[in-house]
C-alpha cells in the first residue's frame, strides 16, 4: 500500500513538472519581447522616456532576434527550470498543506493553495536565480555598453557570459540577488497561487469542479493570477534586477542598498519603472502558462488511465 502510494505521489510530480516546462516554454515565446522591456526600464530608467520610447528603440536599434528576443535562450531556460520545479513542489507541498489541515488536496481553500504556492517558491528560486541572472544581463548588453560597465561585448554568448561571471565573481556570483529573489517569489507566489485558485472558483457553477471550468476562464483566472503576483512583487523584482546587472561593476550591493538608493533617487515611483510592459505582458504570459499546465495535467492524467485501465 505504502509503495501504491508513493508511486502515485511521483506520477504526480512527474505531470506536474512536465506541465510547469511546458507551460514555461510557452510563457517566454508568448511574452519575452515585453519582458526585455521590463529589464530595460528597471535597470535604465533614465534612458527611456516611456514603454514605447524603449520598445521602438530597442526594435530599430538592435532588431527582433537581437533586440526584443535577446536573452531568450537564458530566459528559456530561467522558465523552464523554474516552473518545472514551482509545480512539481506546489503539488507537493498541497499535499503537504492537505495532510496538516485535514482536508482532501481538492477541498483546499484559497488561502491553503496560496500558502502551498509560498512554499513552493523558495524551492525554485534556486533554479530561477543563476538562470535569470544571465538573461537579465543578456537583456541590457547595449545599456551596459553605453555606460561602459565590465560586460560590455554585443556578441557574448549566454555561456561565455556564464564562464565570465564565474572567472570574475566565483560560482556564487551566479546567486547574486538570490535573497531578492525569495523576497520577491514567496510572497509573489502566495498571492499568484492564491489569485489564480479563488477566480477559478469564482468561475465554478455549483457541483462544478475547477477543473471544469474551461479553457478560456482558466485563461483569465492566470491572468488575473499573474496581475496579482506583479503588483505585490514589481519593488523587489526592480531590486533584484539591478542587483542582478549593476554588480558587474563590481559593487558588492544588497536588496536594503538598493531598495532605499531607488527610494531616495527615484522616490516611489521609481521603484516602479517598467511596471507598464509587465502587466501589458503578464496576461497573455501567465494565460498561455496556466493553459499549458492545466491542459497538460489533464491529457497526461487520462492517458495514464486509460494506460492503467489497459493493462489491468
Amino acid at each position: 500500500m505504502a509503495t501504491q502510494t508513493a508511486f502515485a505521489a511521483a506520477i504526480d510530480a512527474g505531470i506536474d513538472f512536465t506541465g510547469g516546462t511546458l507551460g514555461g516554454i510557452a510563457t517566454v515565446f508568448v511574452g519575452q519581447p515585453l519582458d526585455t522591456i521590463k529589464v530595460k526600464l528597471q535597470t535604465y530608467p533614465q534612458l527611456y522616456r516611456s514603454t514605447y520610447h524603449c520598445f521602438r528603440n530597442t526594435l530599430n536599434s538592435e532588431g527582433l532576434s537581437k533586440g526584443l528576443y535577446r536573452g531568450t535562450i537564458p530566459s528559456l531556460a530561467a522558465n523552464i527550470a523554474e516552473n518545472s520545479v514551482l509545480f512539481c513542489a506546489y503539488g507537493m507541498c498541497q499535499t503537504a498543506v492537505a495532510k496538516v489541515v485535514g482536508k482532501d488536496v481538492s477541498n483546499l481553500d484559497t488561502v491553503h493553495n496560496a500558502s502551498a504556492g509560498f512554499f513552493a517558491a523558495f524551492f525554485s528560486s534556486f533554479t530561477l536565480c543563476p538562470t535569470e541572472l544571465i538573461k537579465c544581463r543578456l537583456q541590457t548588453l547595449a545599456e551596459a555598453s553605453k555606460s561602459g560597465t565590465a560586460v560590455a561585448h554585443q556578441t557574448i554568448t549566454p555561456w561565455q557570459l556564464t564562464r565570465q561571471i564565474i572567472r570574475q565573481e566565483g560560482f556564487l556570483g551566479l546567486f547574486n540577488g538570490l535573497s531578492s529573489t525569495w523576497l520577491r517569489e514567496m510572497p509573489g507566489y502566495f498571492v499568484f497561487f492564491g489569485g489564480y485558485e479563488y477566480t477559478r472558483s469564482l468561475f465554478c457553477k455549483a457541483g462544478q469542479s475547477k477543473d471544469d471550468i474551461g479553457m478560456a476562464r482558466t485563461a483569465l483566472a492566470g491572468g488575473v493570477g499573474g496581475c496579482c503576483l506583479w503588483l505585490v512583487i514589481f519593488p523587489a523584482d526592480l531590486v533584484k534586477s539591478r542587483i542582478q546587472v549593476l554588480s558587474s561593476l563590481g559593487d558588492k550591493l544588497n536588496f536594503r542598498t538598493v531598495f532605499k538608493h531607488v527610494l531616495l533617487t527615484e522616490g516611489v515611483i521609481g521603484l516602479y519603472s517598467g511596471i507598464v510592459p509587465t502587466l501589458i505582458r503578464t496576461v497573455p504570459a501567465t494565460a498561455a502558462l496556466f493553459v499549458t499546465y492545466e491542459s497538460t495535467k489533464r491529457l497526461l492524467g487520462d492517458f495514464l488511465k486509460r494506460d492503467d485501465t489497459i493493462s489491468n
